[in-house]
């Protein structure tokens, strides 16, 4: 037997700017849906689509209803560009994501937990959930509201009917991952058809449409039309979903190559630019009817969805106005939380790295958000649901910040993103992104304290 003195193994350090390796993001979707080779441009753009749809149900939710609702019939067209500018922030800060995702292997949630210290990456998560609560309190209220426009449920019995969709989430993903994706789709092309019904029964001036597009001063000026403008950043761009299109955007098959995940790259950024330029149109076009029906007969104070809903089919004289409504409602409501189910799985995985059976994960990440939901029914009741959607999206704009900030960091890191680095034009518009959000919060913020100290 050898008297020499046995050596610890020492690993090498790691060159890849992470801490760690990253076990699968989704692990029962992962890689599930197979690319096939040599297909021609439409095609490769069909088997990539899907994961930009998913995200952009979180940009036209109940909670964009409700401050598209209350800006159009407060101030016509004015905050189309206000719309605008949040879709465009939206696209960019997505195409990250699909970056992230795609080069890395890791989502945003576990990106974060690799890269910052456990208190650091516990507080950014504890931030994610609440954004996460308020986005479901507006899905789920939105929802529980078109139940009781079209079935005349009550508003609890709602809620509680609404959280039941942890069960269709978890039906879909076990016969795989594509069938969410239709289902989704069909939802988002139901509120497609109802709002071009919509426009053309509220017969808006295109003109003044066109003229709502150009930004204005008084967005600085006018406090309540900067906190509209917040709360339809907070709505149109959303922290969930930054880590939510980070992980799903990995359930495609591409190959491990260089050009493969550059190729993945193109095809999920075309996909996501293409779904939220969708959900442009549907949130122009809520804005655009409150305008058109409410704004110009003077009614500037519809802030309430119900109320939006039962003033429509007298003021436009069409009857299915009312109904398609809220069909609409509805079909945003459930998509959206179909994702806001999938976005907390991806958090709390990511973030904790818990491994535990996935029905008891998902019926764990639904509980801690719609808890809230039924609470805030049940002490404020029907009448405040309205400000208690507008409040949810403020909340997550004020959140957003805390996403955003890491993602562009990560991307634009040489060391954690290989060749797959942001381009050097691509972090800057990002940067200026950032800013952008933090300025309006900041302002917001500002004013909200000086109101209440007078």
């Amino acid at each position: 037997m050898s008297d020499k003195a046995v050596e610890p193994v020492v690993s090498a350090p790691r060159t890849d700017g992470w801490h760690s390796d990253s076990s699968p993001s989704l692990p029962e979707s992962n890689r599930s849906i197979t690319i096939p080779k040599n297909l021609g441009f439409w095609r490769k753009l069909l088997a990539f689509s899907g994961p930009g749809y998913l995200v952009a149900v979180g940009y036209m939710d109940p909670g964009n209803w409700a401050t598209d609702i209350a800006g159009g019939s407060a101030f016509g067209y004015r905050l189309l560009s206000v719309i605008l500018m949040s879709n465009l922030m939206a696209i960019l800060l997505q195409s990250l994501c699909a970056r992230l995702g795609i080069a890395t292997g890791r989502d945003l949630a576990q990106a974060c937990r690799d890269h910052y210290s456990q208190p650091v990456s516990m507080v950014l998560w504890v931030l994610c959930e609440i954004a996460i609560c308020a986005c479901d309190l507006a899905e789920v209220i939105g929802s529980a509201i078109a139940l009781q426009l079209l079935f005349h449920i009550p508003m609890t019995a709602g809620v509680l009917i609404t959280s039941l969709d942890v069960l269709a989430v978890m039906v879909l993903q076990n016969r795989g991952f594509r069938y969410i994706e239709s289902v989704v789709i069909i939802l988002i092309l139901t509120i497609g058809c109802c709002f071009v019904a919509e426009i053309f029964f509220s017969k808006p001036d295109f003109v003044a449409v066109l003229n709502g597009f150009i930004p204005s001063t008084q967005l600085i000026s006018d406090p309540k039309m900067l906190y509209l403008a917040i709360g339809i950043l907070g709505a149109t761009v959303m922290p969930h979903n930054l880590y939510l299109h980070s992980s799903i955007v990995q359930t495609r098959k591409y190959e491990q190559t260089l050009e493969g995940k550059r190729e993945a790259i193109r095809f999920a950024s075309l996909d996501g630019t293409l779904a939220l330029m969708l959900a442009l149109f549907i949130n122009a076009a809520i804005l655009i009817v409150a305008g058109a029906t409410f704004y110009t007969r003077g009614e500037h104070g519809v802030d309430d969805i119900t109320k939006a809903h039962e003033m429509l089919k007298p003021m436009l004289g069409v009857g299915a106005a009312s109904v398609l409504f809220a069909v609409a409602l509805l079909a945003s409501g459930q998509s959206s939380t179909l994702t806001g189910t999938l976005a907390g799985q991806i958090v709390m995985e990511g973030f904790l790295n818990w491994r535990i059976r996935p029905w008891l994960r998902r019926l764990i990440t639904r509980l801690i958000a719609i808890i809230p939901a039924i609470i805030c029914t049940m002490i404020y009741g029907e009448k405040a649901v309205g400000n208690l959607l507008v409040f949810s999206q403020v909340v997550l704009s004020l959140q957003l910040s805390f996403a955003v900030i890491p993602l562009i960091i990560f991307t634009s890191d040489r060391k954690k993103m290989g060749l797959l680095v942001n381009p050097t034009w691509l972090t800057v518009l990002g940067w200026i992104t950032a800013s952008i959000i933090v300025i309006l919060n900041v302002k917001y913020l500002f004013d909200f304290v000086m109101e209440h100290i007078k």
